[in-house]
């Protein structure tokens, strides 16, 4: 009997032990579902459809090993729960429905991933720290998704920007300083700083307004006004040269009527030329006519000076007018000078005596 009850004993102890393999294995089946369900929803874009067999061979890479019917059997079930629709077209297409609310799922499209990228090689000094670690979750998801787009090679070594100008390395900023300053900009409150002015060596104290963030070239501006100017002048202070910044609870006091875009363009920033200060609105929204020789202008008939650019051609002459309407700055000097002796003449007469004045091209 006793063996007989030890027999029994380790019969159930078998079924016991079956019972929790068959549990284990139908929780990893459901986990394995979850997963592939939910890179399968991550698949779907909205507006374009993605066809089975696309999807089915994108979960392959992924390294769902299934088959085509099993993810036809997804997207049925799927559809019963979330906001996705299929066409009639043959093969079937699948995407998010126009109405879908968007879905908080870890996964980019490949547009998405170079954008991220763009943005992180070329905006990372411009936004704000707490806004750049929000972020990094993505850049690095971009980067992931970049990196395994192609077997052959990566997105990552054939996107770039080049800066139109000579690249420089950014000066580097305090980090608490660029936190401080970035709150307390947007919470619209004043701040106490250690600040070391140009061709100075020693940081002096300053109780200053926020007013607004500039990014000129690889250099962030704060613009700012002392608390106790009763003037309210509006002044010039670069982040990286704060050492020491101090969130205060007053609330900052904005200039009367101030607007950024009115304030670069009257030169605020050094934007201006100084002779065109005295024009209407500052030589804001002028037209402006441009003869180059031959073909020099080429560039221009893809990125056009302005919405309302007009080009003719002289072939007797082998000569290019353009005419646009543009606002008179510093940039726009300085970036006709690059044209030299191929920009024949230029009107109105204020800004080609602004480009061809102390150019020794000219004399």
């Amino acid at each position: 009997m006793a063996n007989n009850k030890q027999g029994n004993n380790t019969k159930s102890s078998k079924k016991t032990n079956n019972t929790s393999s068959n549990s284990h294995d139908s929780a990893g089946n459901k986990t394995a579902t979850t997963a592939r369900q939910w890179e399968l929803l991550s698949l779907l874009q909205r507006g374009s459809w993605r066809g089975t067999q696309h999807l089915h061979d994108q979960l392959l890479l992924a390294g769902f090993d299934i088959s085509l019917r099993t993810v036809q059997r997804d997207l049925n079930a799927l559809a019963k729960r979330f906001p996705i629709e299929k066409n009639n077209a043959n093969p079937q297409g699948w995407r998010w429905r126009d109405d879908a609310p968007v879905q908080s799922l870890p996964h980019i499209n490949l547009s998405q991933a170079v954008a991220f990228s763009m943005v992180e090689a070329n905006l990372v000094q411009l936004l704000p720290p707490a806004i750049l670690d929000a972020l990094r979750p993505w850049f690095d998801l971009a980067r992931q998704h970049l990196r395994n787009s192609n077997s052959s090679y990566t997105w990552l070594d054939r996107v770039r920007i080049e800066p139109a100008t000579q690249p420089l390395i950014a000066p580097k900023i305090c980090r608490d300083c660029q936190d401080g300053i970035y709150q307390a900009l947007f919470e619209n409150l004043q701040i106490y700083a250690l600040y070391t002015p140009r061709n100075k060596d020693v940081a002096g104290e300053y109780w200053l307004n926020p007013i607004a963030i500039i990014q000129r070239g690889v250099v962030i501006y704060l613009l700012a006004t002392k608390i106790d100017d009763p003037e309210q002048i509006i002044r010039i202070f670069a982040l990286h040269r704060f050492s020491s910044v101090t969130v205060e609870e007053t609330n900052a006091i904005i200039p009367t009527g101030f607007d950024l875009t009115t304030y670069l363009d009257s030169g605020g920033m050094g934007f201006a030329h100084y002779l065109f200060k005295d024009l209407p609105n500052h030589g804001k929204n002028t037209k402006i006519t441009l003869v180059f020789q031959g073909n020099a202008s080429t560039n221009l008939l893809e990125s056009r000076l302005s919405e309302d650019q007009q080009v003719v051609f002289d072939p007797e002459h082998g000569t290019q007018t353009i005419t646009a309407t543009v606002n008179l700055t510093s940039q726009l000097v300085w970036w006709l000078r690059g044209f030299g002796k191929k920009l024949l003449s230029i009107e109105p007469e204020i800004l080609a005596t602004a480009v061809y004045q102390d150019d020794p091209e000219s004399s």
